[in-house]
């Protein structure tokens, strides 16, 4: 039975894809700031009212979706059991935490993906009309490999319960790792990924910037554009490695860990395009983010001496950690300086 629910949320999703490419953004165009924030504002509500959903499913048990779930609650020991609320927290609150709690680390985590992609559009020089167009089919190629890498990491907990050390130290890594990598040293060009695909691949010489394939001389040929969209895919799946260990150690619930990706992966083209004109105001951002894995990675390696970190704790504290670095960035960053009259004639664009 469970089959069918899994089933009817990736048809939802398939149809909200199909929605947004066919009707929505049929033809290419500049996003502008308003249009992206009110998208912004609908990915985070359809978020938070999936919770409502997840909160009825579970508690009711819907299609047997709670049946493993309960079997694992039942397994927990003490600690653990006290860490999602205690023997009294009903499955519904404790599987409505673990997904809010997911949801808001792998939307998190997916700021500094927007800070790369932001890279890889600047390096490739790809004309705002058109990234709206790669970032789509980047999140469906994204959504089909995180999937793969999220059942390929629930069947390895279940299986051996010490990788959720490994995801841990991984998590640690990547946080020092954020820390001393700077922007400089990011060269798409030079990835394995990319020159691979340049050896191997009849590539068109002509720029084609809505196209991803073309027919020259009776011959099927990629774009530019198409080597573009695979340096996202590479992007995004170094991301998964560090992002999904993440949530985890929040829930190792299959479907929870699933849809909470999937809703922060789909939020992320209009969060992206709401914030780009801002990148130079989050400077301290990255430290935030570096805070959240540490964290979440040592939440992981605490297990192994039986102390557990709530979920409501873990969303408190992610949610600060998030504000600081979001204030202490915006408190910082210089101001734009007005331009007064000549100014504005000097820097208006000829045609």
């Amino acid at each position: 039975m469970t089959a069918w629910l899994w089933a009817g949320f990736i048809a939802y999703v398939l149809l909200m894809l199909a929605v947004d490419l066919l009707f929505i953004n049929r033809k290419a165009h500049v996003v502008r700031a308003r249009e992206s924030l009110i998208w912004t504002g609908v990915c985070v509500a359809m978020a938070l009212m999936f919770t409502g959903v997840v909160y009825y499913i579970y508690e009711h048990n819907w299609m047997g979706i709670a049946s493993r779930y309960s079997e694992q609650v039942a397994r927990m020991g003490p600690g653990e059991a006290a860490a999602g609320g205690g023997a009294t927290t009903s499955l519904g609150v404790r599987a409505a935490t673990e997904f809010i709690t997911g949801w808001m680390i792998e939307y998190s985590l997916s700021l500094d993906n927007i800070f790369v992609i932001a890279l890889i559009f600047a390096h490739f020089k790809i004309k705002p009309q058109f990234q709206h167009r790669l970032l789509f089919w980047g999140i469906l190629g994204a959504l089909v490999m995180r999937g793969g890498m999220i059942v390929a990491g629930s069947a390895l907990i279940e299986r051996f319960h010490w990788i959720i050390y490994v995801f841990g130290a991984i998590l640690i890594f990547t946080a020092v790792k954020m820390l001393t990598n700077k922007e400089a040293d990011f060269d798409p060009e030079h990835g394995f990924v990319f020159r691979t695909a340049r050896k191997l691949l009849p590539v068109s010489e002509a720029r084609e910037d809505n196209r991803f394939f073309v027919r020259s001389a009776g011959r099927l040929m990629v774009t530019p554009m198409f080597l573009v969209l695979l340096v996202i895919e590479t992007t995004d799946v170094i991301f998964a490695v560090d992002s999904i260990p993440a949530i985890f150690a929040v829930t190792k619930d299959p479907f929870l860990v699933f849809t909470s990706n999937v809703f922060a992966i789909m939020g992320l083209r209009s969060l992206y395009f709401a914030l780009a004109s801002l990148m130079d105001r989050f400077g301290n951002l990255k430290f935030s983010l570096a805070f959240v894995l540490a964290f979440v990675g040592v939440k992981m390696l605490l297990t192994a001496v039986d102390i557990h970190i709530s979920s409501l704790v873990s969303l408190g504290v992610i949610a600060a950690a998030l504000a600081v670095g979001v204030g202490t960035s915006m408190f910082m960053s210089k101001p734009t300086p007005k331009l007064d009259a000549e100014e504005r004639k000097s820097h208006r664009p000829t045609l």
